[in-house]
C-alpha cells in the first residue's frame, strides 16, 4: 500500500508507533490528515508532545514511580515569597530553645538531644521532610499510576490497542508524574503553615533534629494576643519534648511510619471514578485530574481493615501527643500564658491541622489524634501516681507502651507500675497463661496453672519416679 492509499486512521497509528517506539518525530503533514477523523491537529500535536515528554522520562527507567519532581514543585511554593531568617529571629529562638531545654530537664527523665535545635526556612523544611512524605505517599502513587494505565487503556478503541501495545509503561509514568506534582503541591502548601518540625504529629524531620519556622510563627500567634517571647518558649518546649521522645524511643519512629504505610498500601483507586474521568480527560487541560487527586475523589471508601488500622494509628498518635502535652505543661508551668497557648495548639490539632489536609489529599488518611484529651489525662494520672521516671520508662520498650485499654482506664497500668516499684512479682493474666500453655504443648509437658512454678530438679525427679514405677512415692518427689 502506497502512502497515498493510507487512511487517516493509518496515519494516526503510524504516529503512535513511532512515538511509542522511541522514534519521536511528528510529521505535520500527518497531523493535517487527521482532520478526516474529526481530530483537531493542534490538539493532537499537543497531546503527542506531552506523550513524548512522558515517554522520554520513562525511556531510561524501569517503570518505577519517580517522585523526585515533587521536590521542584514543593520548593517553588515554599520559596515564592523569598523571605529568609533574620539574625534577630535566630537569636530569639536560640534563647527560647536554651531555656526550654532547662525546663524540660525538670519535667522528664528523658535526656536532651545532641543536635542543636535551629530556626529554619520553609524551603529547608521541605528538603528535610520530603523523603518521609515520599515514603508515605509512594504506595498510593503506584496504585494510581497502575489504575490510570488500566482505565485509559480501556477507553481506547479496539483497533487502536495494537498500535498502543507498548504504552503501558508510558501511561504508568504519566500517572506517576501527575501524582508527584500533586505531592509537591501539598507539601509546598504545608510548608506555609507548619510552625515546628513536630507540628504534624508524625516524625517527618530527620531523627533528633528540632526546628521552628519563624516565617510561620507570626501567623500562628496573630490572633492570640500573647507576647511573642511566651509563644516562642511554649512552642520550643513542645518541639523539644517531641524530638526527645522519638530520639529516646528509637523504635517509635519506625512504628509510626510503618502503621501509616500499612494503611496506605491497603488503598486502591476507585476504578469507576477513574474510568469516568478518563472518558472525558483532556490532555491539554489536566486540571480536572489534578483536582481529583487533590480532593481524594479517586480513593474509595475505607474497608473494615483500613478502619481498624486507622483506629490503631489514632490511638498511637494520641498516646504520643498526650505525653508531649503533659510534659510540656509541667515544663512551662512558670509561663503565664501557657494554658492559653496549649489550648490553641489542641484546637488546631482537633479541627484538622496541616498534616490531616496533606495526608487526606494524598492517601485518604486523617492524622487526627481524636483521643488526645483522654490520653493526656492518662499520662497525668500516671505522673501523679508514680512520678516522671517510672512514667517515662514506659517508652523504653515497645511492649511497655500504654495501649487503648490504658487510655480508657489507667488504673491497671498504674497498679502494674506501683507493683514494679515495690518489687512485687507481676500479676499473671490470661495472656501469660495462654503463652505458658502453648510453650508447654510444644515441649510435650503439662501446662502449669496460676502460681505453679517449676523448682530445680522437679523434671528430673519426676522422670525418675516414672521410671521406678513406685505408686507409693510421696506427692512431692523433690529430694530432701
Amino acid at each position: 500500500m502506497t502512502d497515498d492509499d493510507r487512511s487517516p486512521e493509518d496515519e494516526f497509528q503510524e504516529m503512535l508507533r513511532n512515538l511509542l517506539g522511541g522514534q519521536g518525530g511528528i510529521d505535520p503533514a500527518q497531523l493535517e490528515q487527521l482532520r478526516g477523523m474529526g481530530i483537531d491537529p493542534a490538539m493532537a500535536q499537543q497531546l503527542m508532545r506531552q506523550l513524548q515528554g512522558a515517554f522520554a522520562a520513562a525511556g531510561d527507567g524501569d517503570g518505577e514511580i519517580d517522585l523526585s519532581s515533587a521536590k521542584t514543585h514543593a520548593l517553588h511554593l515554599a520559596n515564592k515569597d523569598g523571605h529568609g531568617i533574620t539574625t534577630g529571629d535566630k537569636q530569639d529562638f536560640d534563647q527560647a530553645f536554651a531555656l526550654a531545654g532547662l525546663w524540660l530537664g525538670e519535667a522528664t527523665a528523658i535526656s536532651d538531644i545532641s543536635t542543636p535545635p535551629r530556626a529554619i526556612t520553609r524551603g529547608q523544611w521541605v528538603e528535610a521532610t520530603l523523603p518521609v512524605w515520599e515514603e508515605l505517599a509512594e504506595p498510593v502513587a503506584a496504585s494510581i499510576a497502575d489504575a490510570m494505565t488500566e482505565a485509559i487503556g480501556a477507553q481506547l478503541p479496539e483497533e487502536m490497542k495494537g498500535a498502543t501495545a507498548g504504552a503501558g509503561r508510558l501511561m504508568r509514568t504519566v500517572g506517576g508524574q501527575m501524582f508527584a506534582a500533586q505531592l509537591g503541591s501539598v507539601v509546598g502548601r504545608l510548608s506555609l503553615e507548619v510552625v515546628s518540625g513536630g507540628d504534624v504529629g508524625i516524625p517527618v524531620m530527620p531523627d533528633g533534629e528540632a526546628a521552628i519556622l519563624p516565617q510561620n510563627f507570626a501567623d500562628f500567634g496573630r490572633d492570640l494576643e500573647i507576647a511573642d517571647d511566651q509563644l516562642a518558649l511554649y512552642l520550643a518546649t513542645r518541639e523539644l519534648a517531641h524530638v526527645r521522645l522519638f530520639r529516646h524511643a528509637k523504635w517509635l519512629r519506625l512504628h509510626v511510619i510503618s502503621q501509616v504505610t500499612e494503611f496506605a498500601r491497603g488503598l486502591h483507586v476507585d476504578m469507576d471514578a477513574l474510568e469516568d474521568l478518563a472518558s472525558r480527560f483532556d490532555p491539554s487541560s489536566p486540571d480536572e485530574l489534578r483536582a481529583a487527586l487533590e480532593s481524594g475523589a479517586l480513593l474509595p471508601p475505607r474497608t473494615e481493615a483500613q478502619t481498624a488500622a486507622l483506629t490503631r494509628l489514632e490511638n498511637l498518635l494520641a498516646t504520643i501527643e498526650g505525653w508531649v502535652d503533659v510534659v510540656t505543661t509541667d515544663a512551662t508551668s512558670r509561663l503565664p500564658a501557657a494554658e492559653r497557648v496549649a489550648e490553641a495548639v489542641r484546637r488546631r490539632r482537633a479541627v484538622g491541622g496541616p498534616a490531616e489536609r496533606a495526608m487526606g489529599a494524598l492517601v485518604g488518611l486523617e492524622l487526627r489524634p481524636r483521643r488526645l484529651r483522654e490520653a493526656a489525662a492518662m499520662w497525668r494520672a500516671v505522673t501523679d501516681a508514680v512520678g516522671t521516671a517510672a512514667r517515662d520508662s514506659l517508652w523504653d520498650y515497645p511492649d511497655l507502651m500504654p495501649g487503648a485499654d490504658d487510655i480508657d482506664d489507667p488504673a491497671a497500668l498504674i497498679a502494674r507500675l506501683q507493683a514494679a516499684a515495690r518489687g512485687d512479682a507481676p500479676v499473671r493474666d490470661e495472656f501469660d497463661d495462654a503463652l505458658d500453655a502453648l510453650l508447654a504443648q510444644e515441649a510435650g509437658e503439662t501446662p502449669r496453672g496460676d502460681g505453679d512454678e517449676a523448682q530445680p530438679g522437679e523434671a528430673q525427679a519426676g522422670e525418675a519416679q516414672a521410671t521406678d514405677g513406685d505408686d507409693d512415692a510421696p506427692d512431692d518427689p523433690r529430694p530432701v
